[in-house]
C-alpha cells in the first residue's frame, strides 16, 4: 500500500510520521525549508510520549511521488483548487484521494439521494473544476481531530488528538476504506469507518462556522467566544440556522447545540486557525467554513440572516488584512 501526504505540514506531518513509524510506505510531498529539512534530517515528531525521528520519502512534486494508492490531502480548503492538477498526477484509476480538510467538501452532494444529487458547491469548487479533476468517485471523506504545529522546518509538534474518522460518500464499508482504516490503526491512530460521514463533518463544522469567523472579527480566544453571554448568543444563533439547513439535507446531530458549545469552552484559551492565519497574514478559510454553509442555505431555501451577516463582516475583515481575495 502506497500512501502520499500532500501538504505535509502540521496535520499531514503528524499523520505521515505515525504511518512511517509503523513501517508503512509513505511519501511526503512538501516544499521550501520544511522539505529541505525533512530530506536532510528526517521528520521529527514530538508528542507527550517523547520524540521520534522517521525517514519517509520526501519529494517536492507529485510527479516525483508517482501514482499512489491513497493520497491524503491536508491543505487548507482554499488551496485545493489550484493544487488539484498536481494531486491528479498521483491518481491512477484505482487510487483514492482522502480529503482531510475542514469545511464542506467539494464532493458533498456526490451520490447523495434527493433533489441535490451531484450538485457542485461553488464556494469550495468554483466552476466545478475540482469535481472534474479529482472525480468524487475516488474521494474518501476524512474528519481530522488532532492538533499539531510546525515549530521549525522538519519538526512536528503534536498537541492532542489521534482520531481520523473515515467514510465513503455513499456510506459503504468498501475494501479500500477498510484497508486504509487498518493501516491507520496499525500506526496507533483511531480511524473509525463511519457510514454517515457527513453527520460527523457537520458536527465539527457546526463549531467552525461560528468560532473561526467570530475570532477573526474580535481577536477573542475560544473560551471567551463560547462563555461570554453576548458572544455565545451569536454562536447559538448561527449554529441554530446551520442546524436547520443540515437537517433539511438529512443530517442527524449526535449531540445538542449546547453540548457542542460547552465542549469548545473546555478547550480553553485557544486561538482558532482563522485567527492564527489572520495574525500571520495567511489566506482565510472563510468560504469553506461559512460561505459554503450559507450557500447550502440558499440551495435548500432556508434564510440564514446571522450567518450571512457574519460572513459579510469576516470577508471584509479578510480583504482589509489582505487575507481574502474572494
Amino acid at each position: 500500500m502506497k500512501i502520499a501526504i500532500f501538504g505535509a505540514g502540521a496535520i499531514g506531518g503528524f499523520l505521515g510520521a505515525k504511518l512511517a513509524a509503523s513501517g508503512a510506505d509513505v511519501t511526503f510531498v512538501a516544499r521550501g525549508p520544511h522539505l529541505a529539512a525533512m530530506q536532510a534530517n528526517g521528520v521529527t515528531l514530538r508528542t507527550a510520549e517523547g520524540e521520534t525521528v522517521v525517514h519517509p520519502r520526501c519529494v517536492g512534486t507529485a510527479a516525483e511521488a508517482g501514482v499512489q494508492d491513497y493520497v491524503f490531502v491536508t491543505l487548507k480548503a482554499h488551496s485545493l483548487p489550484a493544487a488539484a492538477p498536481e494531486i491528479a498526477r498521483m491518481m491512477g484509476p484505482d487510487s483514492a484521494v482522502v480529503t482531510g480538510i475542514n469545511g464542506v467538501p467539494y464532493w458533498y452532494f456526490y451520490g447523495l439521494d434527493g433533489p441535490y444529487q451531484n450538485r457542485r458547491v461553488e464556494n469550495v469548487d468554483p466552476g466545478g473544476k475540482l469535481w472534474d479533476i479529482l472525480p468524487p468517485s475516488q474521494a474518501i471523506g476524512c474528519v481530522v481531530y488532532p492538533a499539531a504545529e510546525v515549530p521549525a522546518p522538519g519538526i512536528i509538534q503534536h498537541s492532542y488528538g489521534d482520531r481520523f474518522s473515515l467514510g465513503e460518500p455513499d456510506g459503504s464499508r468498501s475494501p479500500r476504506v477498510e484497508a486504509l482504516s487498518k493501516a491507520l490503526i496499525a500506526a496507533g491512530l483511531k480511524a473509525p469507518v463511519r457510514p454517515r460521514i457527513r453527520d460527523e463533518i457537520w458536527v465539527k463544522l457546526w463549531g467552525n462556522l461560528c468560532y473561526n469567523p467570530l475570532s477573526a472579527l474580535t481577536g477573542a480566544t475560544l473560551d471567551i467566544i463560547t462563555t461570554r453571554p453576548d458572544l455565545r448568543a451569536v454562536c447559538r444563533t448561527m449554529m441554530a440556522e446551520a442546524q436547520t439547513v443540515a437537517e433539511a439535507l438529512g443530517i442527524k446531530f449526535a449531540i445538542t447545540l449546547e453540548k457542542r458549545l460547552d465542549g469548545a469552552a473546555e478547550v480553553g484559551a485557544h486561538k482558532t486557525s482563522m485567527l492564527q492565519d489572520l495574525e500571520r497574514g495567511r489566506p482565510l478559510e472563510i468560504d469553506a467554513l461559512l460561505g459554503a454553509v450559507v450557500e447550502l442555505g440558499t440551495v435548500t431555501g432556508h434564510a440564514m440572516p446571522a450567518c450571512e451577516m457574519v460572513l459579510a463582516l469576516a470577508r471584509e475583515r479578510g480583504r482589509q488584512a489582505g487575507c481574502y481575495a474572494g
